[in-house]
């Protein structure tokens, strides 16, 4: 049973991070893709479980061999999704869910076309603005910057299958979980069970 591919992104404070935690208590067969970085780990994250941590010449060689459904630099550092990672567990039935910003979205859609792919969107610029203020971790220069970022990427969720406007956390939570099972109740993710059936009829012309 081939599994499905989610790819999940959003705006810098959109909240993404939040429910995707929700989420992926709610599925515990829902398996969240590890990205691979170039960047040196944070305290707290390991290796392998939060990052693949790589040097930049190997990580170079991985992209050279197409190794990557997608990859980029951002702010000096190499960020890449492994190919065999999302294959790996799709093959084994599990569905991945790929935390990827819109160019990655791009790139992984052209490779797996049947990929679901959803927007988290904010419910206006004003309040992720000040959602990016709570946070009190960058200056006002950066949060500039993250809101212009956010400009382009609001341009394009249009391109998305599904928009999730995280206003409420409960109900974006509810409406995310939502896509999840509507992604499984697919005819070819059931294929067997719904030929069994089929079959209990004693079989369809």
């Amino acid at each position: 049973m081939r599994a499905n591919v989610y790819i999940v992104s959003a705006p810098s404070g959109s909240g993404k991070t939040t429910l995707l935690q929700n989420l992926l208590k709610t599925f515990k067969d829902l398996k969240f893709s590890v990205s691979h970085t170039t960047r040196q780990p944070r305290q707290g994250e390991r290796d392998r479980e939060d990052y693949f941590f790589t040097d930049r010449t190997a990580f170079r060689e991985m992209a050279d061999r197409g190794e990557f459904l997608e990859w980029a630099e951002y702010y000096g550092q190499l960020y890449g999704t492994s190919r065999k990672f999302v294959e790996e567990h799709v093959s084994a039935g599990l569905d991945v869910i790929l935390d990827i910003d819109v160019n990655g979205a791009r790139q992984v859609k052209e490779k797996i076309r049947d990929a679901i792919s959803v927007f988290i969107m904010p419910p206006s610029f004003d309040e992720l603005a000040r959602r990016l203020r709570l946070r009190r971790q960058e200056s006002d220069e950066a949060i500039q910057r993250r809101l212009e970022i956010a400009r382009s990427e609001i341009a394009i969720c249009r391109d998305y299958d599904y928009i999730v406007i995280n206003d409420v956390l409960n109900e974006s939570i509810q409406v995310l979980e939502a896509i999840v099972r509507a992604g499984r109740a697919r005819p070819w993710r059931q294929q067997a069970r719904i030929e069994e059936i089929i079959a209990s009829f004693g079989g369809i012309a």
